[in-house]
Formats: C-alpha cells, sequence, structure tokens
C-alpha cells in the first residue's frame, strides 16, 4: 500500500510540473537555446471558432534571423493564426494560410510589445509595436479562424502540434501575453502596452494554463527595472 501511495505522489507531482496554472505577472518563459523541440504549449478558453481577436505580448531576443513568435494550428491547418517575425522591425501575420507584412522602425536588442488585431467583416489587420499602429493591412476578409487549436510558443507547427524546425524556433524571453475574442479600442491597447491589460477573455497571462516541454525556464522579468528596483 506503501509503494502504491509512493507511485500515486511521483504521478500527481509530474503531472503538477507538466499542466500548470500560474499568474506569470512580471515573469518570463525564458528559451535559452536554438531546438526543434523546447516549447510551451497554451490551453487556451476558447470553445468556438474566432471572427475577431486581440493578441498582446511582450519579447526580448538577440534573433536577427526569421522565427516564430505564436503559432495556431487547427487540425489540416498549420497557419490558421500565425505571428512570424521576418527580421528585425518586420512582421507577418497568417490567417488560414494567407499572410500580410507590415514594416516598423525598430531598435535591435530591445523589448517589443506587440499587440496585433484582426477582424473578419472588413479583413483589417493591424499591428501595433511598442504602443504605436502600423499601417493597416487587408487579410482574408469574411473568413473564420477554426477551432481547437494547439497553440504553441517558441517553435512554428508545420502539423498540428509538431513538426518543427529549429531554424524558425525562438530564442529570448516572452512574456505578458494576452488574447480577446474582439478587437480592442486603441485606448485599451494602450493599457496593455502599459501592463494594465482590460480582462483577457481567451488567454491571460495571470492566469495562464501551459506545459512546458523541454529547456524552458520561467524566471523574473528584469528588463526594465529602474534603479531603485521599481517596475517601470
Amino acid at each position: 500500500m506503501d509503494k502504491l501511495l509512493l507511485w500515486v505522489s511521483i504521478f500527481t507531482s509530474l503531472l503538477s510540473e507538466a499542466f500548470a496554472q500560474a499568474d506569470l505577472k512580471s515573469k518570463v518563459f525564458v528559451f535559452p537555446r536554438e531546438s526543434e523541440t523546447d516549447h510551451v504549449k497554451l490551453i487556451p478558453h476558447l470553445e468556438k471558432p474566432l471572427q475577431n481577436f486581440t493578441l498582446c505580448f511582450r519579447t526580448y531576443s538577440e534573433l536577427s534571423r526569421s522565427h516564430s513568435l505564436f503559432s495556431y494550428s487547427v487540425r489540416g491547418k498549420d497557419n490558421e493564426l500565425l505571428i512570424y517575425k521576418e527580421r528585425v522591425g518586420e512582421y507577418s501575420l497568417y490567417i488560414g494560410n494567407s499572410k500580410v507584412t507590415v514594416h516598423s522602425v525598430e531598435e535591435y536588442l530591445s523589448p517589443v510589445h506587440l499587440c496585433t488585431t484582426w477582424e473578419s467583416s472588413s479583413g483589417i489587420a493591424e499591428f501595433w509595436v511598442n504602443g504605436k499602429p502600423l499601417v493597416k493591412k487587408g487579410l482574408q476578409r469574411g473568413y473564420t479562424v477554426q477551432a481547437p487549436p494547439s497553440i504553441i510558443l517558441g517553435q512554428e507547427q508545420d502539423s498540428y502540434g509538431g513538426r518543427f524546425q529549429k531554424s524558425q524556433s525562438f530564442v529570448g524571453e516572452f512574456a505578458d501575453l494576452y488574447m480577446w475574442d474582439y478587437v480592442l479600442t486603441p485606448q485599451d491597447i494602450l493599457l496593455a502596452y502599459r501592463d494594465f491589460p482590460i480582462n483577457p477573455n481567451i488567454i491571460d497571462w495571470q492566469a495562464l494554463k501551459y506545459e512546458i516541454n523541454g529547456y524552458v525556464l520561467i524566471r523574473p522579468r528584469v528588463w526594465d527595472i529602474d534603479l531603485n528596483n521599481k517596475m517601470r
């Protein structure tokens, strides 16, 4: 009986490490190396397809090559919703395997706050980089983003939940991920940029459900600590 209880305890411990829900405010996922395996799987509050969304997050990376930032795949469609950084200051949004690309002035080796919005009725996609809006683009007007998804950070899915490529992996720090099933107002996007997101209803960094796979760590976010040790 004691052995049975021991194995139950070990299994429960392993399960709790694999699947977690936590408030990660002022913390980051650290992806320390280039890899074709290391990633974080997210478990969103999402039960129906999307006709609108807003997605915001921060990254800090030395990468100059292209890499995946947010990979949302459904069965039969690997790039159902993908945010991909082509190079410094150049971002692509994929919806249903079609894409638009935007350009911004961006300082290399600096943290970046990125928000992306899209609405099906108009097809308008918009990027905000560090609180500033970029030129609006049209993408997949009338389309519906399907569910349920496999959502992966750190890798780009070439099939549902897998087929990762080392050359597309993210290396660096990732934080403050929030997602809504509607398009935020410009005022609310600025609040997210200032670290005061309003009621995210799909993904909430402060109540995040996730599974870590491989060499990914959680550490304090220290990019914006000032000399008085206060978060700006």
